[in-house]
């Protein structure tokens, strides 16, 4: 908006030099007479002045020169840059090229029907997109590593890969994580997140589900938790956005970061 504002204030003061250039023979004549009579006044009222002799003695006195005082004569101004108008001048400066945008992913299960895989968490039931399953694997020897977050439960091995098992429970609602809850999980298989190495450990596994748009109640505006996809209505459960988990797992970030 500013930049528009400073547009037009450049263009009025340009229309306004256009418009006194075409007056300006007119201005011109005026100026002139002005100027005329103004130097006919100053030259009447100047007479000059006899200087004084200075006192010498008479033997060496040299002949009185009277010197004549010429009037100083005042130029008027040229007409021409009387009502001259100064345009200010315009500088444009380069402005380097924006940064592309960055491209805007689709999620691909926003799109008509989509499948969900449905499991089991300390009672709770959560489900994430059947597009966004990296596998499943039973869950084996897991070793701990020092310096990590406590829902980090360690590094398992898959045939020479390497899985960062989250507990799952611990990561989504740490404030009901107790002793008691620790001790009656039961964790059974660990859910792989697309193609990255984290894996989500869980109880049980339930079934998948075809849903329809409508049967998610979708998280639309960004806040916290955008880990959270949206709400499977007739379920009650969660609907996990994998991509925004795998994010927060990366920078080491909690469920209510």
């Amino acid at each position: 908006m500013s930049d528009l504002v400073a547009s037009h204030k450049v263009m009025r003061n340009y229309l306004a030099a256009l418009l006194t250039e075409e007056q300006e023979p007119e201005v011109q004549t005026k100026v002139a007479e002005v100027k005329k009579q103004q130097l006919n006044q100053l030259l009447a009222t100047v007479q000059p002045d006899k200087p004084k002799a200075a006192a010498v003695p008479a033997a060496t006195a040299a002949p009185k020169i009277e010197a004549k005082v010429q009037p100083e004569i005042v130029k008027p101004a040229p007409a021409a840059t009387a009502n001259k108008v100064v345009v200010p001048e315009v500088v444009v400066k380069a402005v380097p090229p924006a940064a592309p945008a960055m491209p805007v992913v689709e999620k691909t299960y926003r799109q008509g029907r989509f499948q969900a895989l449905f499991f089991e968490v300390a009672g709770l039931k959560v489900a994430l997109p059947l597009k966004d399953l990296g596998g499943i694997h039973k869950i084996t020897a897991i070793n701990t590593l020092p310096g990590k977050p406590l829902w980090y439960k360690g590094v398992m091995l898959y045939r020479e890969q390497k899985i960062n098992v989250v507990d799952t429970a611990r990561w989504v609602m740490p404030e009901k994580y107790d002793q008691q809850l620790a001790e009656s999980l039961n964790y059974q298989y660990v859910i792989m997140l697309g193609k990255s190495s984290w894996g989500i450990a869980c109880e049980s596994l339930i079934n998948t589900v075809a849903l329809e748009q409508e049967d998610v109640k979708w998280r639309e505006a960004q806040g916290k938790r955008p880990w959270l996809a949206g709400l499977i209505k007739q379920h009650m459960c969660a609907l996990l956005d994998v991509d925004a988990l795998i994010a927060l797992l990366a920078q080491g970030a909690g469920s209510s970061d």
